[in-house]
């Protein structure tokens, strides 16, 4: 015969607590919106305590009370915000109703050492909120951008037609503009014009130097390394002002030549640290062998080690191609007028004329960057497979 196990319940005052302190931060942020962040914060902070305290201890059934709690959030985000509001309030009414549950069943320590102590099972916790929270304020520019692009309106807010949802508000209208307007269609074209050409020469020579500053016989290896990746460390404006005088003493300011060096130089770090990361794990044995059986140096690179490190150098050159792409700050103390990149334009449609195109164009930018960054993700697993640092 089975015998059952009591379900372990916290008490009131853990639970009741820890949700009345999530309920005073989002209350923070509903009062601030509204005018009054301190009265957000004690009301919700006393509202969900005691919403957690009666869905715990006198409903308790939690697919209930979750979804009646969203219910009743809903309905008072509907009054507050209208349809948005009202969406949002949903969401809250079920991770509250959730993490009421959670705590008050004790289905926190399941996924947890048995032996940890409370303390640090809380610090086990907190640590993930800081890194979410960390990650949501980084993350909540974009998102605020990307449906703003589609503004059937000539405004960088949302407008009311927007936040009700109705299609009236939305738009393609800045994209459009984007691939018709000579003057961002120009903007494109010279970034397509200089970043290929940057990322091929920081490849090359970063490639070269990663491979010279991985033999153990190579004197001052860190100090070259120092140098050579200073341009990731000092600080661009800096960096910008002493190339735009050293290029205007050698007549290179001003010039395609110019911008596509000074993007190289920016570029090749990326690569360095990249090829330099993936030359850790490599076997030299390997080159030593293909020398004892008669290939040359040229041959024994790209035949034994370029196959072995090509992940490393291919996410150093999107790396790069990404750095000279987005770059605004040396392009406009290099450039000229005709090598005005897309940075460049969007810098200028924000100082000059507030232009909502640029919305448009950095949700392009935007995907273009994920695409990218995916590709260098695979190419990290596939180099740790290569090197049988990951199961196949």
């Amino acid at each position: 015969m089975a015998v059952l196990t009591p379900v372990s319940r916290t008490p009131a005052s853990f639970y009741a607590s820890v949700v009345a302190a999530f309920g005073a931060f989002a209350g923070l942020l509903v009062g601030t919106a509204q005018g009054s962040g301190l009265i957000g914060l004690i009301l919700g902070a006393v509202v969900m305590g005691a919403a957690a305290y009666l869905m715990a201890e006198v409903l308790g059934k939690e697919k209930t009370s979750r979804y009646g709690l969203a219910l009743l959030m809903a309905l008072g985000g509907f009054f507050i915000g209208g349809l948005v509001a009202a969406v949002i309030g949903a969401l809250f009414g079920l991770f509250f109703g959730w993490l009421t549950f959670w705590l008050y069943e004790g289905r926190y320590r399941a996924k947890v050492a048995p032996y940890l102590t409370p303390g640090q099972v809380l610090w086990h916790y907190t640590f993930r909120v800081i890194c979410g929270a960390i990650f949501i304020f980084l993350i909540t520019p974009i998102l605020v951008v990307m449906p703003l692009s589609f503004n059937a309106e000539d405004f960088f807010t949302f407008t009311p037609e927007m936040l009700r949802f109705d299609p009236d508000g939305y738009s393609l209208k800045h994209y459009r503009d984007f691939f018709t307007n000579s003057d961002w269609q120009n903007a494109v074209q010279n970034s397509i014009r200089i970043a290929p050409v940057a990322t091929l020469l920081s490849v090359g020579f970063g490639t070269l130097a990663a491979i010279g500053l991985s033999q153990p016989h190579v004197p001052f290896r860190r100090a070259i390394m120092a140098i050579l990746i200073s341009p990731m460390i000092v600080p661009l404006i800096i960096s910008a002002a002493g190339m735009y005088f050293f290029y205007s003493r050698i007549g290179l300011q001003g010039t395609y030549l110019g911008v596509v060096l000074a993007h190289a130089a920016l570029g090749i770090p990326f690569v360095i640290i990249t090829v330099t990361a993936t030359l850790v794990g490599f076997d030299n044995s390997l080159t030593r062998a293909a020398a004892n059986m008669g290939a040359n140096p040229v041959t024994t690179f790209f035949r034994v080690q370029m196959p072995l490190i090509l992940p490393g150098v291919i996410s150093g050159g999107l790396f790069a191609f990404i750095t000279s792409f987005d770059e605004v700050v040396v392009v406009l103390f290099v450039g000229s007028a005709g090598q005005k990149t897309l940075p460049w334009q969007m810098f200028t449609g924000l100082r000059e004329q507030i232009s909502p195109t640029i919305l448009a164009v950095a949700t392009i930018l935007v995907f273009i960057s994920i695409c990218l960054l995916t590709v260098v993700e695979l190419l990290r697993r596939r180099s740790e497979r290569l090197r049988g640092m990951s199961p196949g």
